[in-house]
């Protein structure tokens, strides 16, 4: 599935998404202080990459966090202008950060790596980790399974990943995991995870 399929079937969706999803008050408690553990705090520019409706933009900057947010959708950047006008956010994509190597100081892929097919995500990751200054942290949000497998996300097709062999695809990118956060299924959600992992050095 190209990137363009998925911006349209968000752009087609935006204002129900920002209502289900567009406040950090929607988010878990136990998330957003994952969030907050690990990108709270870094020594420079963090990247909110998928950014959607910006909340998690917005809650990152509430902390004094240098954050930018990142979206493909239109809909979802004009929203999080104006709904938090001391941010900075852009329309941009995972294929291309627009950011010098070694620049920023953390990003957050919350749940915007779910639409990538497997055999994509390790280009991403590589591009990520140039990105990253020393020291960076990467947060990531992915769905888990037992393998990785397409689901019928109700946007558009996402995979799943058991969280070792996510882990994995990161320390080949040449990150190292630091913390996990597994969640198991309810009513309400899949099951899922967090993953906050550091630039390894080499």
């Amino acid at each position: 599935m190209n990137q363009e399929h998925v911006r349209l079937a968000y752009a087609s969706v935006a204002e129900l998404y920002i209502e289900l999803f567009g406040s950090s008050e929607q988010v878990h408690a136990d998330d957003l202080a994952f969030i907050a553990r690990h990108l709270a705090g870094r020594p420079g520019p963090v990247l909110d990459l998928g950014c959607g409706p910006g909340h998690l933009t917005g809650y990152l900057r509430s902390l004094g966090v240098d954050a930018s947010g990142i979206d493909m959708v239109p809909e979802f950047i004009a929203h999080a202008r104006v709904t938090h006008p001391d941010g900075r956010y852009q329309l941009g994509s995972l294929d291309d950060l627009a950011v010098a190597d070694h620049s920023v100081a953390g990003i957050l892929a919350w749940y915007s790596l779910i639409h990538l097919p497997p055999p994509d995500l390790d280009d991403v990751l590589v591009r990520f980790r140039r990105a990253m200054a020393p020291a960076g942290t990467l947060v990531v949000g992915i769905f888990v399974g037992d393998e990785v497998a397409a689901f019928d996300h109700k946007v558009a097709t996402a995979y799943r990943w058991p969280v070792d062999e996510f882990s994995e695809r990161l320390t080949r990118a040449g990150f190292t995991e630091v913390e996990r956060l597994p969640r198991l299924d309810d009513a309400a959600h899949r099951p899922h995870a967090a993953i906050a992992a550091t630039v390894s050095e080499r």
